[in-house]
């Protein structure tokens, strides 16, 4: 991968075997990335970038201008975010061991021990969060196995702050992102079908796009949603 510079803005290019240019824009800070053919040359992908910079500066701009959370304290009273949806935080201080609890559809009570700090109720939470997500994720894989027709040999949850998900392709090995458990649940589908479709073209080819579109049609809208999401206080995209 190198940079070009057009009008003031750095663009990573990088040179790959597909048949066509492909541009994207990514949050949070509006990174620009042209994926080459490798028989295009420098001048050819300059003036693709030329012609598209009224669209790239108006994808950055929604970057710029999109609604971020302030850096979460754990405290009562804080927004935070399940399945896509917003609950306020209820801090609740007992003795006996932490726990959390969806109250209402409208609150996540936070069980924690007197006297916690916000690293340790954080962990908590984190914790909490890990495990619905594990819990939703099986029977998703085994839908898209079913239907893409490839096997998952093994999967994880992690914290990642590039990407959504990613693919080793050598242990046929999917890891998600922590965050998918704060996301709608078809946002979820969507990265683990992205991941899945990546057992069959490891490259964001032509091949790549019709897989996608063969196997979840709507996946544009998905990838848009997640794009459009609050973002966190940290500085993580996909």
């Amino acid at each position: 991968m190198y940079q070009i510079e057009v009008g003031n803005i750095a663009i990573d290019v990088v040179r790959k075997d597909i048949k066509n240019l492909h541009l994207g824009v990514y949050p949070p800070g509006g990174r620009v990335r042209i994926a080459s053919p490798l028989k295009v040359d420098d001048e050819a992908v300059r003036l693709f970038a030329i012609s598209k910079m009224t669209w790239i500066k108006k994808q950055q701009l929604k970057f710029e201008t999109q609604e971020r959370q302030s850096e979460r304290r754990f405290v009562s009273g804080e927004s935070h975010y399940y399945k896509g949806r917003r609950y306020l935080l209820n801090v609740i201080y007992h003795n006996a061991a932490p726990k959390v609890e969806i109250r209402n559809k409208t609150h996540i009570d936070l069980y924690v021990r007197v006297g916690s700090t916000c690293e340790q109720r954080e962990k908590v939470l984190t914790k909490w969060y890990r495990k619905q997500l594990k819990d939703q994720i099986p029977a998703l894989i085994d839908k898209w196995q079913q239907i893409i027709g490839v096997e998952v040999a093994d999967w994880g949850v992690k914290k990642m702050k590039t990407k959504w998900g990613t693919c080793t392709l050598a242990n046929r090995r999917i890891w998600l992102n922590l965050e998918l458990a704060k996301k709608p649940e078809h946002c979820l589908e969507y990265i683990i079908v992205h991941e899945m479709v990546h057992l069959i073209e490891r490259n964001h080819s032509d091949r790549f796009v019709a897989c996608m579109d063969k196997f979840m049609p709507q996946w544009h809208l998905y990838k848009e949603e997640l794009n459009r999401s609050m973002l966190n206080h940290e500085t993580w995209s996909y």
